[in-house]
């Protein structure tokens, strides 16, 4: 219990507490933590102490940087200071509504990678490109697929997103044509974001995965379809891609979701030994993806075929090296079902059948159109915790 007064169905609760960075003025930046309808200065109440050091300079890389223990420490000092009586005066003064602050980037990045993890999606994405000849690439059941990316644009949430402009040509077309983007895509994911690094030369062992992984949070991987179609034979995703991912301002600590973990998808074939374990790192998260305020997918992150830690493995096992900041992505999300589809190029059957938004309908993203992505997980005794949300308009290019 919590001497401060909290919502029964609140999504941050006490089983939750996510880390962010807010502020009050433009050059105030804050660390925070995420409890009901405040945000809590966790600098302010830590000052004077040795923990101080870890929240300097209005970033999460100094925490993240300190390992586990530590991160488990910090979170059982934050959840004494909001249950303790004794606390309170101490930490009243320094809860912020959430209504009052602006969250902001919340760690630097140091690299970028997303994955490719969705069995459904992967087999969506074949049938609408080769529709005779629809089937996995070979060394999708093999491997968790994925592509290094542009970690100089990955902005937080609310952040504006202009249309990208770009070589594109349309199927029917004899020669390229260069302009704005014309298929405009989301793609709807996961976020893992790394604190402690590890030594290039040295693969990070799959059971070494709550070691590196500080936390998670939501993921928008826009994506320029016709931009992508064009340039992405032989080397993959380039400039269809690197133009702007946006994530959720809250980071939710790996320790939150002990409640939401599920064994992963049965595998076949029988992986190679470096991405086998027996820890069930599934997660059961319910995602949801509005376009103007219209709910258009509902994508279960728990039918991921390539686990978190199998990925964080496959990313690590040449001898690459992990740095504080890293975050990598699931990969577009999507379940069986039409409403689950994680993309509009899904849900639009690339773009040969518009779909429903509200009284209107969409193929891709017109100027002008917003899209949020939330996500919520269980959390213990039947409560549930939120990640917030990941938001961004779509300007002209």
């Amino acid at each position: 219990m919590s001497w401060l007064d909290l919502a029964d169905d609140t999504l941050f609760g006490l089983d939750n507490l996510p880390y962010g960075v807010f502020s009050r003025g433009e050059a105030d930046r804050q660390v925070g933590v995420a409890v009901g309808e405040w945000v809590l200065d966790v600098h302010a109440v830590a000052e004077g102490t040795p923990l101080a050091a870890l929240f300097e300079g209005g970033v999460l890389n100094p925490l993240m940087a300190a390992g586990r223990r530590t991160w488990q420490d910090v979170r059982g000092l934050v959840l004494e200071w909001l249950t303790e009586p004794r606390y309170a005066d101490l930490v009243r003064p320094h809860l912020v509504p959430v209504a009052d602050v602006t969250m902001r980037l919340p760690f630097e990045v140091a690299d970028y990678v997303d994955f490719y993890s969705s069995e459904q999606h992967a087999l969506n994405a074949s049938q609408i490109f080769r529709p005779d000849a629809a089937e996995l690439p070979p060394n999708w059941k093999h491997l968790p697929i994925g592509y290094h990316g542009r970690a100089g644009t990955v902005v937080v949430s609310g952040s504006p997103i202009a249309r990208p402009s770009g070589q594109r040509r349309p199927r029917n077309a004899d020669a390229p044509s260069f302009g704005p983007s014309q298929r405009l895509d989301i793609e709807a994911e996961v976020g893992f974001v790394v604190g402690t690094p590890s030594t290039r030369g040295v693969a990070v062992s799959i059971e070494d995965f709550r070691e590196h992984v500080f936390g998670v949070c939501l993921l928008n991987d826009w994506s320029a379809r016709d931009i992508q179609a064009w340039e992405y034979q032989p080397l993959g995703p380039f400039l269809g891609k690197s133009f702007a991912t946006s994530i959720s301002p809250w980071i939710v600590p790996l320790d939150a979701l002990e409640a939401a973990r599920v064994p992963g998808p049965a595998q076949d074939p029988e992986t190679f030994e470096y991405l086998r374990t027996d820890e069930p790192w599934g997660l059961d998260l319910a995602i949801e993806v509005r376009l103007n305020g219209h709910v258009v997918s509902r994508p279960p992150f728990a039918t991921q075929y390539w686990t978190a830690p199998q990925q964080l493995a496959h990313l690590t096992v040449n001898g690459a090296s992990l740095r504080t900041g890293d975050l990598y992505a699931s990969g577009t999300v999507t379940g069986p079902e039409k409403d689950q589809r994680g993309s509009l190029l899904e849900l639009s059957w690339g773009g040969r059948e518009p779909f429903a938004v509200g009284e209107g309908t969409r193929t891709f993203l017109e100027d002008g159109d917003e899209v949020a992505i939330s996500a919520s997980a269980p959390g213990p005794d039947g409560r549930r915790i939120g990640f917030g949300e990941v938001v961004g308009r779509v300007l002209p290019g």
